[in-house]
C-alpha cells in the first residue's frame, strides 16, 4: 500500500525521524514496523494566528518500495535536423533539451556569455556604473534568472509538469531541497553552476552554443522563418543560421526583438497587462519579527506574499527575497531597473521585494497622456508600430535614470512616500551601487502613486509594523511580466503570423519565472518535433 500522509509538527521536531515515523503511522492506522519506506516530498512554514508550525507531507510505504522518477532520455543529435532557439534562458535551455529528447539538434543563439564572463560584467555595474548591452542581469547564459536568486515556486500548476523541471535541475546540481521545500529556491550562488552544468550537457549531446551572439534578423521565404542573421556581440562579424524552425525565448527585456518583429510582421505583437512599481527593502530582522511573532531562533529568513484590490487594480508583492539583496536590473544604460535576489543561505541583514500595481492595456494610454513631460511617440520613429504598455515601460526606466545618477537608483523612506515629503537621509541599504534620494511620489504617474499608497496601507493591516520609517523603496521595478505578448496558435503554438516561427517563455508574454517558463519552453520544443514529424 501507497498512500500520502500530511503532518503539522512544532519547529524542531522535523528531523526526528522516530517522531515522524510514529506520527504517520498513527494517522493511517498501522504499526511503526510495517512501515517499509517513509519519503519526504513538502515542508511549509506556517506563522499565521500567532504560533509558528511547520507542514510536512510524507509519501508512506507499507510492504512496498518506493520507485524513483527517471530522468528524460537525452539522444546524441542528428546534425542533419537543426532548429534554432534564440534565447538561453529557461525556456529556451528547455526547448533545447526537448528536442535532444527526439534526437533533433538544437542551435541556440544567446546574446550574453557564458557564467564566468558575465559574473566579471555584473560586479563591475556598481563600481563602472555601466551597464553592457548584452552582459547583465538580463541577458547571458541562463537569462534573467541566474544571478537574480533562482526561486522555483509557481502556482502554474496547470501548465505542465513542474516537477520534471525539478528533476532535472536537481540532476545537474542543484540542493536535493528544491524537490521538497513548498518554495523552492537555488541561490544565486549555486545556480550559474547549475545552468553551466546543463549548457555543457546539451553541447556533450551534439547542441550547438553559440554565445555572444545576438540575433539582429530574420530570414524569411513565403512568409515562414527559414533562418537568422546573428552579430557576434564581441567583434560584430554578422553571419547566417538556417534550421527547419525557429524557437523564439528572449525574454521580457529584448527590446530590440519586440521593434525587430513591429518593423517585420507588426500584427504579430499585441499588447498585455503588465505591472510597474518599486522594491520594498526593509531590514530582514523586522520582517523576521512580524512573521514569526518574535519567534526567530531556528527558522529560516521569513517570507511574505501580499495583495491588495486598489482602484479597481491588484497592488501585489512578486519575487519576494528573504535575506536578500536589491539589484541593478537594467539592460542598458539610460534607464534603472532594480530587482531583487538572494544567495542559497538567505542570509543578508535585509529582505526586499516588488511592489507593483497592475497595469491594463486600457490605462495605459491614459497614463501617458496625463504623464508630465512624456514625450509625444510620434516624434520617436523608433517606436512605431510597437504596443504602448513597451513604451511607457521604457519611459519609467528612463525617468528612473533621471531622477538617480548612472545607476545609483532613486529612493524613498516609506513613511516619507506615505506623508508625501523629502527623504533627507536614506537608511543603509544593500542595493551596492547606491540610493539617491528622490521623491518618487511626484514623478511616478499619478494612478501608480496612488495605488501604491493604497495598497501599503492595506499591507499594513496585514503585517503591523510593514510600514517602517525603516523601510526604503527604490525605482522602479518594472519587469515582474512582458507588456508584449507575440501572438501564436494556442493548439501547436507557432506563430499565427509567421509560420515556422514559436514564440514561447516570458519575453512571449506566456510565462513569469523560472519554471513556468521551463515548461513553456519545454512544450515549444514538444511542439517543434510534433511540427517535424508532421512534414516527414
Amino acid at each position: 500500500m501507497v498512500c500520502d500522509v500530511s503532518l503539522t509538527v512544532q519547529p524542531g521536531y522535523e528531523n526526528d525521524l522516530r517522531y515522524i515515523q510514529k506520527r504517520a503511522a498513527k494517522e493511517i492506522g498501522c504499526s511503526v514496523s510495517e512501515i517499509t519506506a517513509l519519503v519526504f516530498r513538502k515542508k511549509s512554514v506556517d506563522a499565521r494566528h500567532g504560533t509558528v508550525k511547520l507542514h510536512l507531507r510524507y509519501t508512506v510505504y507499507i510492504g512496498e518500495t518506493p520507485q524513483q522518477e527517471g530522468l528524460p532520455v537525452w539522444q546524441q543529435a542528428d546534425a542533419s535536423r537543426c532548429v534554432i532557439v534564440i534565447g538561453g534562458g529557461p525556456a529556451g535551455l528547455f526547448a533545447c533539451l526537448r528536442l535532444l529528447e527526439e534526437g533533433i539538434t538544437p542551435v541556440l543563439v544567446e546574446r550574453g556569455p557564458r557564467t564566468d564572463q558575465r559574473r566579471a560584467d555584473i560586479a563591475a555595474i556598481s563600481v563602472q556604473q555601466h551597464i553592457k548591452t548584452d552582459s547583465n542581469y538580463c541577458f547571458g547564459e541562463g537569462g534573467a534568472g541566474t544571478f537574480s536568486d533562482g526561486k522555483l515556486y509557481t502556482r502554474s500548476t496547470k501548465r505542465g509538469n513542474n516537477y520534471k523541471i525539478l528533476r532535472i535541475l536537481n540532476h545537474f546540481g542543484a540542493s536535493d531541497s528544491i524537490l521538497t521545500d513548498a518554495h523552492p529556491h537555488i541561490g544565486s550562488d549555486k545556480l550559474p553552476a547549475v545552468i553551466g552544468a546543463l549548457c555543457d550537457s546539451i553541447a556533450a549531446h551534439g547542441g550547438v552554443l553559440h554565445f555572444n551572439s545576438r540575433c539582429t534578423d530574420f530570414l524569411f521565404e513565403d512568409n515562414a522563418v527559414v533562418g537568422v542573421v546573428v552579430t557576434d556581440t564581441c567583434t560584430g562579424a554578422q553571419y547566417k543560421l538556417y534550421g527547419e524552425a525557429v524557437i523564439l525565448a528572449t525574454g521580457h527585456s529584448a527590446n530590440d526583438i519586440y521593434h525587430l518583429l513591429a518593423q517585420k510582421v507588426p500584427a504579430c505583437l499585441e499588447s498585455k497587462t503588465f505591472a510597474a512599481g518599486v522594491r520594498v527593502e526593509h531590514p530582514r530582522a523586522l520582517i523576521d519579527h512580524i512573521q514569526y511573532h518574535g519567534r526567530t531562533a531556528g527558522l529560516p529568513a521569513a517570507e511574505y506574499r501580499l495583495t491588495a484590490q486598489c482602484g479597481g487594480r491588484g497592488v501585489y508583492s512578486f519575487c519576494m527575497c528573504p535575506g536578500g539583496f536589491v539589484v541593478p536590473a537594467a539592460s542598458a544604460d539610460g534607464e534603472i531597473v532594480v530587482n531583487g535576489m538572494s544567495a542559497s543561505g538567505r542570509n543578508s541583514r535585509w529582505s526586499n521585494a516588488a511592489i507593483v500595481v497592475e497595469i491594463r492595456t486600457e490605462d495605459v494610454p491614459q497614463i501617458l497622456s496625463d504623464w508630465k513631460g512624456c514625450p509625444k511617440r510620434d516624434t520617436l520613429p523608433f517606436w512605431q508600430n510597437c504596443p504602448d504598455g513597451l513604451y511607457l515601460r521604457t519611459l519609467l526606466e528612463q525617468q528612473a535614470q533621471q531622477q538617480g545618477n548612472g545607476q545609483q537608483a532613486p529612493a524613498q523612506r516609506l513613511c516619507d512616500f506615505l506623508l508625501g515629503q523629502e527623504s533627507r537621509v536614506l537608511p543603509d541599504s544593500s542595493y551596492a551601487p547606491g540610493l539617491i534620494p528622490s521623491r518618487l511620489d511626484r514623478w511616478l504617474p499619478v494612478p501608480i502613486v496612488e495605488r501604491l499608497r493604497d495598497g501599503f496601507t492595506q499591507f499594513e493591516k496585514k503585517m503591523h509594523g510593514f510600514i517602517s520609517n525603516e523601510a526604503v523603496i527604490i525605482g522602479v521595478e518594472t519587469r515582474t511580466s512582458s507588456p508584449v505578448r507575440i501572438r501564436r496558435l494556442p493548439d501547436t503554438m507557432e506563430s499565427s503570423d509567421i509560420a515556422r516561427l514559436f514564440p514561447c517563455g516570458e519575453g512571449a508574454g506566456y510565462s513569469g519565472g523560472i519554471i513556468s517558463s521551463a515548461i513553456d519552453g519545454e512544450k515549444a520544443g514538444a511542439a517543434v518535433c510534433a511540427f517535424l514529424q508532421k512534414r516527414c
